[in-house]
């Protein structure tokens, strides 16, 4: 387990808020993990997920068998949740203009072996990755990193359905893949696309799976 994290971050606080994060949702979902041996247990990973509310970032958090540090908007970094979040290891991000010292810690910690979270939508929505920023790509190019695709879907209510209970809320990790990101703003496009169409595409494979279930 790497113990690479922010300046500030607190290890035991981090270990507890993974635990939180495990088991706090349970009681409202019922929560569905696959694929959680295909997580790379050594080495620099960009993990890109998709999602649809803030509760999937914390079941992806607590359900990792590595630290994890996951890019937050820095909307979130103030007052009380904000120090809490530092504590915990998280680095905020501000959105619309690159934030060149949240992806700079970024770098290093993922070149001291990281694990890095991305949600490369940028904001909530549908969760279908219709579309990605290229934080993620750019982040595989300065690192090496490789990249870790993971899928989830459950917390967000079709429309014009009734309330559910305990819904079925299901985290699907891919396979790990190394992502070739060449020099220039097109070599970023490019990758970023490719990203895009993978976790796409692992979306499309657990929207499946759930139908048939």
């Amino acid at each position: 387990m790497t113990t690479t994290l922010p300046d500030g971050a607190v290890p035991w606080l981090h270990d507890l808020g993974r635990g939180i994060a495990r088991w706090l949702y349970r009681p409202a979902y019922r929560i569905r993990v696959v694929g959680l041996s295909r997580v790379p247990r050594t080495g620099p990973v960009v993990l890109v997920a998709n999602h649809s509310s803030l509760i999937e970032p914390q079941v992806i958090f607590g359900m990792l068998p590595r630290r994890a540090v996951f890019l937050v908007k820095s909307e979130l970094a103030t007052g009380p949740l904000g120090r809490g979040l530092r504590w915990i290891g998280q680095l905020t991000v501000h959105r619309g203009t690159p934030d060149r010292q949240a992806l700079s810690t970024a770098v290093r910690l993922l070149r001291d072996g990281a694990v890095i979270g991305v949600f490369p939508e940028g904001t909530r929505g549908a969760g279908d990755v219709s579309h990605a920023e290229q934080g993620a790509a750019w982040l595989v190019r300065a690192s090496g990193a490789v990249v870790l695709p993971v899928a989830t879907r459950g917390t967000l209510r079709p429309a014009g359905a009734r309330r559910r209970f305990r819904p079925k809320l299901d985290v699907l990790v891919g396979e790990p893949f190394e992502l070739t990101v060449q020099r220039g703003r097109a070599g970023l496009a490019e990758a970023t696309e490719e990203l895009r169409k993978r976790l796409a595409d692992l979306v499309r494979d657990l929207d499946e799976q759930r139908d048939a279930v």
